[in-house]
């Protein structure tokens, strides 16, 4: 869907670079809180009073994970660790005879692959790792599903060269293929297996369009890392230029998105209470991606500068724990009874309220930790933190631990 811009002032270029910022998303996302906030909102309440109690539980939750408080970046690479199996030992022996940057390189590749194919499982689903004999779910499961992928070559075109990611494979790739790999049948369906094979397809297609950024023959995705290098500057790289690279080279595989100007915009929806354009952006996936890119960096001894001017991710663990604790009440109980679009109102308002609160909710636990953003990032908070708090409080409401609204996922967006 094309939107125009004739309620901004700012030209489809300028728009299109907003939207794409944290800053936006902060923002727009801070509109729909005061509107909830106002008691305008035909679809939840805010209640801040509960901020203490929220932040407690998280502290609790951190402390009981990270009791040494050694608390590592929210990213892809927890899960490759699922079940306490040391599956990046296993990874780092396979890449050695490589250089440092080539490893980094192949590092992108995964987490890049992986990322895309991150969205909501199911719960359903069950992924069973023949190596190790365990069975996983949710994004631990898809999380060891492609790394057991990658490790065999299933997206690589070269046999001499199993560990990467290329273009021709991507676009080559099956439904059949991704679901034997994924171990769906009729008894372990996973959801939105046909978004996530079009994501893989579209992939191909992006690394192809966009040789600056992925490499000409035969692009890689984790080629990005040599765009991003070169605009570190005295080994020093702002996180949100590495968010910027991703949206500027991935923004295209999403399908069916608004565009302006003929861009896609990726994870922006509309919402009748914000002003302007209308559009809230959250580039939830996008961000998680940046987040799993920032460790290979930083293996490379590069320094990340302005890690809090990322957003905490509006997806429904965090949205659920802010439900379950009492930050946000649901007015119209058949929110909870159904499932919603991602377009819908219901779903872009809870997951605007997430983005503002969990800054709220930082805020508060460093207060009573003592502790500034540089000593505990949202990052490592997220980690820590809400997600697996969010986790947490879900199991212990309902049965499967699934979230407290329901969400038609097309294996895209969560």
């Amino acid at each position: 869907m094309e939107i125009g811009t004739a309620k901004t002032s700012r030209t489809p270029r300028e728009l299109i670079a907003f939207l794409r910022s944290p800053v936006a998303i902060r923002e727009r996302c801070g509109q729909i809180l005061s509107m909830v906030c106002e008691g305008k909102s035909p679809h939840f309440d805010c209640d801040l009073t509960q901020l203490d109690g929220v932040a407690d539980y998280v502290i609790e939750v951190m402390r009981s994970e990270y009791p040494a408080n050694e608390i590592p970046f929210h990213s892809r690479w927890r899960h490759f660790e699922a079940g306490g199996v040391s599956r990046l030992a296993s990874l780092d022996e396979m890449l050695l005879g490589l250089t440092d940057e080539e490893k980094a390189i192949a590092k992108f590749d995964l987490a890049i692959v992986s990322v895309l194919l991150d969205a909501g499982a199911g719960d359903a689903w069950l992924y069973y790792e023949r190596e190790t004999g365990l069975g996983f779910r949710r994004s631990e499961g898809l999380a060891i599903a492609s790394f057991r992928m990658f490790c065999k070559g299933a997206f690589s075109s070269n046999d001499n060269h199993p560990l990467q990611v290329d273009a021709q494979k991507m676009q080559a790739f099956t439904e059949e293929e991704l679901g034997n790999a994924f171990e769906v049948n009729s008894e372990n369906p996973l959801v939105g297996l046909s978004g996530r094979l079009k994501l893989l397809q579209k992939l191909g297609e992006v690394l192809l369009s966009s040789p600056s950024m992925f490499g000409n023959k035969n692009p890689r995705p984790g080629n990005l890392l040599n765009y991003l290098l070169q605009r570190a500057t005295n080994n020093k790289l702002a996180a949100t230029t590495v968010l910027g690279a991703v949206l500027e080279g991935l923004s295209d595989i999403w399908s069916g998105r608004i565009e302006v100007d003929g861009v896609n915009l990726g994870d922006v929806w509309q919402h009748s209470a914000v002003a302007d354009d209308g559009l809230v952006p959250f580039h939830k996936l996008s961000q998680w991606l940046t987040y799993s890119l920032l460790e290979p960096l930083q293996e490379l001894g590069l320094e990340i500068t302005g890690l809090d001017a990322l957003t905490g991710l509006p997806e429904y663990r965090n949205g659920g724990l802010c439900i379950d604790l009492g930050l946000i009440s649901v007015k119209n109980l058949s929110v909870l009874h159904s499932s919603h679009p991602v377009a819908s109102e219901p779903i872009v308002e809870w997951r605007a309220l997430t983005v503002i609160l969990l800054d709220r909710i930082a805020v508060t636990v460093r207060e009573k930790l003592g502790m500034s953003p540089e000593e505990l990032p949202l990052v490592k908070i997220l980690q820590g933190g809400t997600w697996t708090a969010g986790r947490k409080i879900a199991a212990s409401k309902r049965t499967g631990g699934i979230p407290p609204i329901q969400i038609e996922s097309d294996g895209t967006v969560f």
